[in-house]
């Protein structure tokens, strides 16, 4: 299914409790993709919207192509399309309203075909109680097994 995961989003795994994914292709212009390629990119910090009843991605950094200089206006966190089915955008809106839920990027990565897809998942966030939790539970793993 994957080619190569380029980037997984690890504070998401922390953050969110995670229900349900997709996979959706972005749209990039020619030089981003080679950012892509070239790993200038991060999607720690963005999250996705629904506008118009399409799917957004807001805040994910792709930086300036360093071998082109065409681009004079090029902003490296504009909002970037997500290319999904109408049919699954409909559900994913549908899901946002019933239940409140956040639509996070959590990894990034280019098939075989060479387009870039990004998993977003439907997720909730956690309050920092279950946060301490998870850090305990974790500790109390990592004695047992040393």
């Amino acid at each position: 299914m994957y080619k190569e995961i380029l980037f997984f989003n690890r504070k998401a795994l922390f953050n969110y409790d995670f229900f349900e994914s997709y996979i959706a292709g972005i749209q990039l212009f020619g030089t981003e993709i080679k950012s892509i390629r070239l790993n200038k990119v991060s999607i720690s910090e963005s999250f996705c919207k629904m506008q118009n009843n399409e799917l957004y991605i807001i805040n994910m950094f792709i930086s300036k192509y360093e071998w082109v200089t065409t681009f004079e206006n090029y902003s490296p966190r504009r909002d970037r399309k997500l290319l999904m089915k109408s049919s699954e955008l409909r559900k994913i809106e549908c899901k946002i309203k019933k239940y409140r839920f956040t639509i996070i990027p959590t990894k990034l990565f280019i098939n075989k075909k060479g387009y870039a897809k990004l998993k977003i998942v439907l997720a909730k966030g956690r309050k920092l109680v279950n946060k301490r939790d998870i850090i305990k539970y974790k500790e109390i793993e990592r004695d047992i097994i040393n």
